[in-house]
Protein backbone atom coordinates (compact mmCIF):
# COMPACT_ATOMS: atom_id res chain seq x y z
CA UNK A 1 0.00 0.00 0.00
CA UNK A 2 1.20 3.41 -0.63
CA UNK A 3 0.07 6.71 0.85
CA UNK A 4 -1.37 9.27 -2.39
CA UNK A 5 -0.51 12.98 -2.61
CA UNK A 6 -3.84 15.18 -1.62
CA UNK A 7 -4.70 17.41 -4.34
CA UNK A 8 -5.03 20.72 -2.85
CA UNK A 9 -8.05 23.56 -3.00
CA UNK A 10 -6.98 24.89 -6.72
CA UNK A 11 -6.02 21.53 -7.77
CA UNK A 12 -8.39 21.62 -11.18
CA UNK A 13 -9.68 18.02 -10.36
CA UNK A 14 -11.12 18.69 -6.98
CA UNK A 15 -13.86 20.82 -9.36
CA UNK A 16 -14.46 18.19 -11.59
CA UNK A 17 -17.75 15.56 -11.10
CA UNK A 18 -16.16 12.17 -11.09
CA UNK A 19 -17.34 9.46 -13.34
CA UNK A 20 -19.21 6.10 -12.19
CA UNK A 21 -16.80 2.75 -12.04
CA UNK A 22 -18.31 -0.32 -13.90
CA UNK A 23 -18.39 -3.35 -12.58
CA UNK A 24 -15.30 -5.06 -14.27
CA UNK A 25 -13.50 -1.65 -13.25
CA UNK A 26 -14.54 -2.23 -9.57
CA UNK A 27 -13.04 -5.79 -9.60
CA UNK A 28 -10.25 -5.26 -11.14
CA UNK A 29 -6.74 -5.51 -9.35
CA UNK A 30 -5.77 -2.12 -10.55
CA UNK A 31 -9.04 -0.54 -8.65
CA UNK A 32 -8.75 -2.87 -5.65
CA UNK A 33 -5.21 -1.82 -4.94
CA UNK A 34 -6.00 1.75 -5.42
CA UNK A 35 -8.83 1.70 -2.46
CA UNK A 36 -6.31 0.14 -0.59
CA UNK A 37 -3.81 3.35 -0.88
CA UNK A 38 -7.09 5.18 -0.46
CA UNK A 39 -7.91 3.63 2.99
CA UNK A 40 -4.05 4.02 3.70
CA UNK A 41 -3.54 7.93 2.53
CA UNK A 42 -6.94 8.60 4.71
CA UNK A 43 -5.45 6.62 7.80
CA UNK A 44 -2.60 8.44 7.42
CA UNK A 45 -3.95 12.40 7.27
CA UNK A 46 -6.42 11.27 10.42
CA UNK A 47 -8.89 11.90 7.80
CA UNK A 48 -12.72 11.07 8.36
CA UNK A 49 -13.11 10.05 4.59
CA UNK A 50 -11.54 10.76 1.93
CA UNK A 51 -12.65 10.82 -2.08
CA UNK A 52 -10.67 9.47 -4.53
CA UNK A 53 -11.00 12.77 -6.71
CA UNK A 54 -8.81 14.26 -3.77
CA UNK A 55 -5.69 12.14 -4.62
CA UNK A 56 -6.49 13.05 -8.73
CA UNK A 57 -8.63 10.03 -9.36
CA UNK A 58 -11.73 11.25 -10.58
CA UNK A 59 -13.97 8.21 -9.72
CA UNK A 60 -16.81 7.40 -7.61
CA UNK A 61 -15.31 6.11 -4.61
CA UNK A 62 -14.80 7.28 -1.09
CA UNK A 63 -13.36 5.88 1.94
CA UNK A 64 -14.90 6.54 5.23
CA UNK A 65 -14.02 5.90 8.99
CA UNK A 66 -13.89 7.34 12.16
CA UNK A 67 -12.22 5.78 15.22
CA UNK A 68 -11.34 7.89 18.21
CA UNK A 69 -10.27 10.27 15.44
CA UNK A 70 -7.83 12.95 17.03
CA UNK A 71 -8.77 15.29 14.35
CA UNK A 72 -12.36 15.15 15.11
CA UNK A 73 -12.56 13.82 18.64
CA UNK A 74 -16.00 14.88 18.79
CA UNK A 75 -17.14 12.57 15.93
CA UNK A 76 -18.84 9.43 16.40
CA UNK A 77 -17.08 6.60 15.58
CA UNK A 78 -17.75 4.78 11.77
CA UNK A 79 -16.96 1.40 10.70
CA UNK A 80 -14.58 1.21 7.78
CA UNK A 81 -17.06 1.74 4.72
CA UNK A 82 -16.27 2.36 1.27
CA UNK A 83 -18.90 3.64 -1.41
CA UNK A 84 -18.58 3.16 -4.99
CA UNK A 85 -21.55 5.04 -7.07
CA UNK A 86 -22.89 6.00 -4.17
CA UNK A 87 -26.41 8.25 -4.31
CA UNK A 88 -27.68 10.24 -1.29
CA UNK A 89 -31.27 10.90 -0.52
CA UNK A 90 -32.61 13.01 2.06
CA UNK A 91 -35.05 11.49 3.99
CA UNK A 92 -36.60 14.41 6.17
CA UNK A 93 -35.77 18.30 5.39
CA UNK A 94 -34.43 18.83 8.77
CA UNK A 95 -30.90 19.71 8.86
CA UNK A 96 -28.12 20.87 11.50
CA UNK A 97 -25.05 23.21 11.60
CA UNK A 98 -21.74 21.29 11.38
CA UNK A 99 -18.23 22.45 11.35
CA UNK A 100 -16.34 21.22 8.99
CA UNK A 101 -12.53 21.02 7.39
CA UNK A 102 -11.30 18.88 4.83
CA UNK A 103 -7.43 17.66 4.31
CA UNK A 104 -8.05 19.16 0.65
CA UNK A 105 -8.24 22.76 2.30
CA UNK A 106 -5.28 22.85 4.96
CA UNK A 107 -6.13 24.38 8.42
CA UNK A 108 -9.80 25.77 7.58
CA UNK A 109 -12.68 24.88 9.17
CA UNK A 110 -16.50 26.52 8.54
CA UNK A 111 -19.94 26.26 9.37
CA UNK A 112 -21.72 23.91 7.03
CA UNK A 113 -25.43 23.18 7.11
CA UNK A 114 -26.22 19.61 6.51
CA UNK A 115 -29.26 17.16 6.16
CA UNK A 116 -30.30 15.35 9.29
CA UNK A 117 -31.31 11.69 8.01
CA UNK A 118 -30.13 9.96 4.40
CA UNK A 119 -30.35 7.40 2.58
CA UNK A 120 -27.53 5.74 1.03
CA UNK A 121 -27.19 3.49 -1.72
CA UNK A 122 -24.02 2.39 -3.10
CA UNK A 123 -21.68 -0.60 -3.67
CA UNK A 124 -18.87 -1.80 -1.71
CA UNK A 125 -15.84 -2.49 -2.85
CA UNK A 126 -16.42 -5.98 -3.37
CA UNK A 127 -19.74 -5.24 -5.77
CA UNK A 128 -22.21 -5.64 -3.30
CA UNK A 129 -25.16 -3.58 -3.05
CA UNK A 130 -25.23 -0.85 0.14
CA UNK A 131 -28.16 0.38 1.14
CA UNK A 132 -28.48 1.95 4.92
CA UNK A 133 -29.96 5.04 6.60
CA UNK A 134 -27.26 7.17 7.55
CA UNK A 135 -28.11 10.17 10.69
CA UNK A 136 -26.71 13.23 12.46
CA UNK A 137 -22.85 13.85 12.48
CA UNK A 138 -22.39 10.88 10.39
CA UNK A 139 -24.66 11.64 7.95
CA UNK A 140 -22.83 15.08 7.37
CA UNK A 141 -19.94 13.19 6.72
CA UNK A 142 -21.30 10.86 4.53
CA UNK A 143 -22.44 14.36 2.45
CA UNK A 144 -19.55 15.99 3.00
CA UNK A 145 -17.59 12.84 0.89
CA UNK A 146 -19.63 12.53 -1.78
CA UNK A 147 -19.74 16.09 -2.44
CA UNK A 148 -16.48 15.77 -3.17
CA UNK A 149 -17.59 13.62 -5.84
CA UNK A 150 -19.48 16.43 -7.93
CA UNK A 151 -16.69 18.90 -7.31
CA UNK A 152 -18.01 20.29 -4.24
CA UNK A 153 -15.91 21.46 -1.25
CA UNK A 154 -16.93 22.69 2.15
CA UNK A 155 -16.38 26.14 1.63
CA UNK A 156 -19.00 26.41 -1.34
CA UNK A 157 -21.16 25.60 1.38
CA UNK A 158 -20.40 27.90 4.18
CA UNK A 159 -23.05 30.47 3.68
CA UNK A 160 -22.03 32.70 7.09
CA UNK A 161 -18.03 33.25 6.22
CA UNK A 162 -17.99 34.78 9.89
CA UNK A 163 -18.04 31.02 10.66
CA UNK A 164 -14.16 30.73 8.79
CA UNK A 165 -11.62 30.13 11.28
CA UNK A 166 -8.49 28.27 11.35
CA UNK A 167 -8.18 24.79 13.64
CA UNK A 168 -6.09 26.59 16.28
CA UNK A 169 -8.38 29.15 16.55
CA UNK A 170 -11.09 26.71 16.47
CA UNK A 171 -9.68 24.85 18.77
CA UNK A 172 -9.51 27.61 21.60
CA UNK A 173 -12.55 29.68 20.54
CA UNK A 174 -15.30 27.66 19.22
CA UNK A 175 -14.40 23.88 20.05
CA UNK A 176 -16.45 23.63 23.15
CA UNK A 177 -19.37 25.20 22.19
CA UNK A 178 -19.63 22.89 19.20
CA UNK A 179 -19.01 20.02 21.16
CA UNK A 180 -22.27 20.79 22.83
CA UNK A 181 -23.79 20.86 19.63
CA UNK A 182 -22.65 18.03 18.88
CA UNK A 183 -24.03 16.25 21.80
CA UNK A 184 -27.45 17.80 20.81
CA UNK A 185 -27.70 16.48 17.43
CA UNK A 186 -26.40 13.04 18.40
CA UNK A 187 -28.75 12.69 20.99
CA UNK A 188 -32.30 13.91 18.75
CA UNK A 189 -30.65 11.69 16.06
CA UNK A 190 -28.16 9.73 16.59
CA UNK A 191 -24.68 9.40 14.97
Amino acid sequence: MSVLPIAQIGAPVLRQRARELTADELASDEIQAFIDDLVETMHHANGAGLAAIQVSRPIRVVAIEVHDNPRYPYKPNIPLTILVNPVLTPLSPERFDNYEGCLSVPNLRGVVSRLATLRVQALDRHGAPIDREVRGITAGTFQHEVDHLDGTLFIDRVTDTTTLTTWEEFARHREPAFREQVRAVVERWGS
